[in-house]
């Protein structure tokens, strides 16, 4: 008996024993970061909230019109298809490019149609001098560079004096001497409306030489094609245009140039021997600048796209290739330096025309 009662109390402290090894213990909290101290790892900084992307623009999504406000064969022209030329052959632009000529009131249909464009992105326009010379003269009836978005100043052109190569006119001075002795006999043609550019450049050679501007007859055309047909047909005795709307027929032998308006020579082997009006004797320059633009109100997304595209353009290959055969010097200036040229050229100008008396 004594032995059965040892034998259940070994049995029960061994149950009791087992029991206590089983039993769970209470899960101790994790362990939290210490503070830092030389040995220890920084602890990482909780993510912050990213922000969204910009939207990203998708502009051009249609064909862009490049308008020139003249007829084919001028200035206006062969800038605008340099552009297109340029865009298309250095794949800058993903749209369809094309130009449309809208000749006219020495570019005021144009800026009329330019107008009507107030706060679209998909239309640009060429101009030079006449859209400033054409405001204050009161051809366009109130509009000014201001009714367009200025995108780039691109080039410098000069004004060159031409002849047709029969022409008895071997210099700038006998064709001075001829046209001091009769203003009348001598008639002279242009592109832009009188009292502008083509106008305003022989009008400050006429003035140095003792001559009065509004006593010659001075016949206006709506492009360089048919005002060197009037040349080649008779019509007139002389032409007042750019050099780069002059070249092809240069090149061909058909007219001859007497004097450039540029500060000096240009070196170029067409253009190499021809004098400076200021060799003459007569201190006169007239640059021609030639810029584009957009319309009114274009939208941020547009005008950003095209201030950067126009920039790619005029360091490409093309474009320099461009200017060199047509012997235009390379202007760019931004568009925010363009609207302060603008700005200057207006006040030049509105002193230069009352001197003249082309104001008004």
């Amino acid at each position: 008996m004594k032995r059965i009662f040892v034998f259940v109390i070994v049995l029960f402290s061994l149950v009791l024993s087992a029991c206590g090894g089983t039993t769970s213990v209470p899960a101790q909290p994790a362990a939290t970061s210490a503070p830092a101290d030389s040995g220890s790892a920084p602890t990482e900084a909780p993510a912050q909230p990213t922000e969204p992307p910009a939207p990203v623009s998708n502009y051009p999504e249609q064909s862009i019109e490049i308008i020139a406000p003249a007829n084919p064969g001028g200035g206006w022209d062969t800038l605008a298809r340099t552009i297109q030329i340029s865009l298309e052959t250095e794949k800058l632009v993903s749209q369809p490019l094309s130009v449309t000529n809208k000749p006219g009131g020495g570019g005021g249909v144009g800026l009329a149609f330019m107008a009507a464009q107030k706060g679209t992105d998909y239309t640009l326009v060429v101009y030079s001098p006449p859209l400033i010379i054409n405001a204050i003269n009161g051809t366009f009836e109130g509009k000014t560079y201001k009714d367009l978005t200025p995108l780039a100043k691109l080039i410098t052109d000069y004004q060159i004096i031409v002849v047709r190569a029969d022409s008895p006119y071997q210099t700038l001075e006998d064709l001075l001497v001829a046209i001091r002795a009769d203003p009348k006999a001598l008639k002279f043609a242009g592109v832009s409306s009188p009292g502008s550019m083509d106008h305003v450049a022989f009008a400050k050679i006429a003035k140095a030489a003792g001559i009065d501007p509004k006593a010659m007859d001075y016949i206006a055309f709506a492009g360089g094609g048919e005002a060197t047909t009037a040349l080649l047909g008779g019509d007139v005795a002389f032409l007042s245009t750019g050099i780069g709307e002059s070249v092809a027929q240069l090149e061909a032998g058909t007219i001859r140039a007497l004097a450039i308006t540029a500060p000096e020579r240009l070196t170029s082997d067409l253009l190499k021997d021809v004098p400076t009006v200021k060799e003459a004797g007569y201190d006169v320059e007239y640059e021609i600048w030639r810029g584009v633009f957009g319309p009114a109100d274009m939208s941020p997304d547009a005008k950003a796209y095209w201030e950067a595209t126009i920039k790619k353009m005029v360091e490409s290959p093309t474009w320099k290739a461009q200017l060199e055969k047509l012997n235009w010097s390379d202007a760019y200036a931004s568009s925010e330096e363009f609207t302060t040229f603008l700005a200057q050229e207006t006040e030049s100008y509105t002193t230069m025309l009352t001197e003249l008396g082309f104001a008004k």
